[in-house]
């Protein structure tokens, strides 16, 4: 397999993917926030929750649904600010996604990355992470 990258733009490439990887583990799990409630162990993140309160209409009280899972929908999402926060890490996550498999991708084809590609990539690879790291500075 001839590549078109150098030994930097191989360790560039490999280092992206784990970077990438860890971003979006971290996005999709739902211990961003740890927590009890209702003498349960709650935890959740912008896409994901665990042991979180329902209403009990037939029983007119909440109780404690003890299971992971995603929000019903974009709404169910608690804040207009979260929302804000699940839109921004994920964009990010995708274009760290992107770069690092056309890196990886960089490895096994020759000619793929020239220069100027490897210069546009580490653009976007600027914005992924500075759209993934965001959300904990407040934007």
């Amino acid at each position: 397999m001839a590549s078109s990258l150098t030994c930097a733009g191989i360790v560039w490439a490999f280092l992206s993917f784990l970077c990438a990887a860890a971003s979006c583990v971290g996005f999709f799990m739902p211990y961003w926030l740890l927590g009890s409630q209702l003498e349960k162990s709650v935890s959740f993140g912008t896409f994901r929750r665990c042991s979180y309160p329902v209403r009990d209409e037939s029983r007119q009280m909440t109780v404690m649904v003890e299971q992971c899972g995603r929000y019903a929908s974009f709404q169910a999402i608690p804040s207009a600010e979260w929302r804000i926060c699940t839109v921004v890490t994920g964009l990010g996550c995708g274009l760290l996604l992107l770069v690092a498999l056309t890196a990886l991708m960089g490895c096994c084809v020759s000619e793929l990355i020239s220069r100027t590609v490897g210069r546009v990539a580490g653009g976007i690879q600027f914005l992924g992470g500075k759209c993934s790291c965001s959300e904990g500075m407040g934007m």
